[in-house]
């Protein structure tokens, strides 16, 4: 009988022991790679942010706006370009739930008329082959140079002016949904700065 309760006790503490260590294991792998993955979702965002605005020579990312938005879960991330001091464009993070797979988030690039320059997907879980070529130029390109005050931006089969994805329907509306989340947050936006300057 003792000797049965000795080899549990000794399975009891190796097991102890072991989880220990690859508790301790786990925590040092982690603060080595936390690191690493900051800059490169860093990287990522300046490379999306190059691709979405007009030429640009401050940092928009030290001096990311972020608001809270009932249209959002998360604080929106707002990115204002300049060139000398003059503002040559904005940046809006705009996401949708209702993706086919769900969350799909982009960044819209805003001239300071209030039309698209660009758009970039940040984030999606769509059929590939379907859904994912929402990150084709050619689907894309319908965007660019259109203002959301005036191009509707839904789908065709809901009286809106964008030639949906052919078998993702549900992906274009909430790609369209969250551009147009983004123009509104950057509309907001846009007023509240101007009557602060006035």
């Amino acid at each position: 009988m003792s000797k049965k309760k000795d080899t549990f006790i000794n399975m009891v503490v190796s097991l102890l022991a072991i989880t220990i260590v690859a508790g301790f294991s786990l925590g040092f792998v982690n603060e080595l790679t936390v690191g690493p993955i900051q800059k490169g979702k860093i990287e990522r965002k300046i490379n999306a942010l190059k691709l979405v605005l007009p030429e640009f020579d401050n940092n928009p990312v030290e001096n990311v706006k972020l608001i809270k938005s009932d249209l959002a879960k998360d604080s929106v991330e707002i990115y204002s370009a300049e060139m000398g001091s003059t503002n040559v464009g904005t940046a809006v993070i705009g996401s949708s739930e209702k993706g086919f797979s769900g969350l799909i988030k982009i960044m819209v690039g805003f001239k300071p008329d209030g039309s698209i320059q660009n758009i970039e997907v940040l984030d999606q879980k769509e059929t590939p082959g379907l859904g994912t070529k929402m990150k084709d130029d050619k689907f894309i390109e319908q965007f660019r140079g259109k203002n959301p005050s005036t191009f509707n931006l839904k789908p065709k089969k809901d009286q809106g002016e964008v030639d949906a994805l052919t078998g993702a329907t549900i992906t274009t509306r909430a790609f369209g949904e969250a551009a147009q989340m983004a123009y509104d947050i950057y509309m907001k936006e846009s007023s509240t700065t101007q009557s602060k300057n006035e």
